[in-house]
């Protein structure tokens, strides 16, 4: 009779410390995968280097809203629009640059929040189009043999109405959330000319929206935004749990 006491009390052991691990693994898999409801909505705001440029750049005026919207737990649809007149002073010429800009896509977070935070780490891509004049205000002509020196600059007045550009970008940024609302991020660009409307006998060396084209149809961009976050509603991503066995 003993041996089968012995067996008897080593196996409710055995029984009890198995039902404490599994109860143990339940509560760990409840702590490690909670269930938070992640708010959707709207979030608009304002590219602050252009606000800035504004300012200390006698030669250039310039105003961008930036806004998105939250589609699913990784995708945003985002979009861009505003106005820019710069002055841009070449070796050959001098001229002024006009027009407004709306740009529209879609960005992707590749970063896992933890609970309720709502930062980004994203790519995303865009299609942009500009509306635009060109002025020229002074050229000068060029003079491969200059021996008497160079040609004064010439008073330009000719001004090109009408144009138009549109180009595909290529977005990596981030956004982070410093108060409960308010967002602050950074975008990089590149940007890639897919038609571009020039007047004759002039290129459009700079387009509001594209900035300064390189080699005729390659571009960048850098933006500094400010973005206030409009809640509609919360909606709970829970998570995928594999069973085990």
């Amino acid at each position: 009779m003993k041996p089968i006491s012995t067996y008897i009390f080593f196996s409710s052991i055995l029984i009890l410390c198995s039902s404490s691990i599994v109860a143990q693994e339940k509560k760990t898999d409840s702590l490690a995968t909670p269930v938070v409801a992640q708010r959707y909505g709207i979030r608009f705001g304002v590219d602050l280097l252009k606000i800035a440029r504004s300012v200390y750049d006698k030669d250039y005026k310039g105003f961008e809203i930036v806004g998105d919207y939250r589609l699913a737990k990784k995708y945003y649809l985002a979009g861009e629009i505003g106005n820019e007149n710069k002055t841009t002073d070449e070796d050959q010429v001098n001229f002024t640059t006009k027009g407004t800009f709306f740009k529209v896509g879609f960005d992707y977070n590749m970063h896992e929040n933890w609970l309720d935070l709502e930062n980004m780490i994203h790519v995303g891509l865009r299609y942009g189009v500009s509306s635009f004049s060109q002025e020229i205000n002074n050229y000068q002509i060029y003079n491969p043999n200059p021996y008497w020196g160079q040609l004064p600059a010439t008073n330009g007045g000719a001004q090109f109405d009408g144009l138009s550009a549109q180009w595909i970008e290529v977005v990596v940024g981030m956004k982070t959330r410093v108060f409960d609302n308010v967002f602050v991020g950074f975008s990089f660009r590149m940007n890639r000319l897919v038609s571009n409307k020039q007047p004759g006998g002039f290129d459009n060396l700079y387009i509001p929206g594209f900035n300064r084209t390189y080699d005729g149809d390659f571009g960048v961009g850098f933006n500094y935004t400010v973005s206030y976050l409009l809640p509609i509603y919360k909606k709970k991503n829970v998570p995928i749990v594999e069973e085990k066995k």
